[in-house]
C-alpha cells in the first residue's frame, strides 16, 4: 500500500504527512509540507490527551506548516482544523499520527474519512 496513493491519490487531500506518535520525527510527507518540530509535538500532545495543549489549540490555534488553523473539534485520536477554506483532519494511531491537507475546492468530510481510513489501516497492520 502506498500511503501517499491513498491519502493524496485519493483527491480529497492536496497534501499530507505520517509523523511518528511521539512528534519527534517526519516518517513520509509530501513535497514541500514541512512541519516544524513544535507544530508536530503540539499535535501529538493534543491527540495524546493532554489537556492544556489542546486549550492552548482551541485558544491560540493550531498551526501545521507554519500556516495557522482554527480548531474545529478534538476528539480521542481525531483533530479537526480549519483556516478559511483550506483545513486539516489529524488521525492518530498506536504508533503514528496522520496528517491531511485539504484545499479550497476538497470537501472536508472526504478528507476526514480519507485520513480516518488510513489510520484505521495502519492500526491494522500493527502500527
Amino acid at each position: 500500500m502506498s500511503w501517499q496513493g491513498n491519502l493524496v491519490g485519493s483527491g480529497h487531500v492536496d497534501k499530507g504527512a505520517i509523523i511518528s506518535a511521539a512528534g519527534d520525527s517526519v516518517w513520509a510527507a509530501s513535497e514541500g509540507f514541512q512541519l516544524k518540530p513544535e507544530e508536530m509535538k503540539a499535535i501529538a500532545a493534543i491527540v495524546g490527551g493532554d489537556a492544556a495543549a489542546k486549550d492552548k489549540a482551541f485558544a491560540d490555534g493550531l498551526y501545521i506548516g507554519g500556516e495557522r488553523y482554527v480548531m474545529a473539534r478534538a476528539e480521542d485520536r481525531s483533530i479537526y482544523a480549519r483556516a478559511g477554506r483550506l483545513g486539516v483532519c489529524v488521525a492518530k494511531t498506536k504508533q503514528a499520527i496522520v496528517v491531511g491537507h485539504h484545499g479550497e475546492t476538497q470537501v472536508a468530510g472526504n478528507a476526514s474519512s480519507t485520513v480516518e481510513v488510513l489510520a484505521d489501516y495502519l492500526v491494522k497492520q500493527g502500527y
